[in-house]
């Protein structure tokens, strides 16, 4: 794949749907591996999955930059925006994750023993 050059600089836009793609990406990972993590009988487990989900999806997106810089996907290589991108889908699904349970916890009644 030819890579297109702009004043200089590699073409790699930060308001492009791939970048959109990297966001929804990683955060639907960390959803997954955090709820898989949050149903497991390991109490350990269930209390780290939110860093367990938000685990998984950043080494999901560092293998797939990985992966463009070799050249298994059609790509231009490896890009520092796609990065960018998928830390903010890790970062804000932690945030709705911890949302999630702080109010999850909050309105769970306590019943005497």
């Amino acid at each position: 794949m030819e890579t297109q050059f702009h004043g200089g600089e590699e073409e790699d836009p930060w308001l492009a749907a791939d970048k959109v793609y990297h966001v929804v990406f990683c955060f639907s990972i960390s959803l997954l591996f955090s709820t898989l993590a949050s149903l497991s009988r390991y109490s350990f487990l269930r209390r780290h999955s939110i860093w367990i989900g938000s685990a998984f999806s950043v080494a999901a997106g560092a293998a797939k930059e990985a992966a463009d810089q070799f050249g298994i996907f059609p790509s231009a290589g490896a890009s520092a925006r796609d990065a960018v991108a998928d830390a903010i889908g890790v970062v804000i699904a932690a945030l709705v994750l911890f949302l999630w349970k702080s109010r999850r916890s909050r309105t769970r009644p306590i019943l005497p023993i």
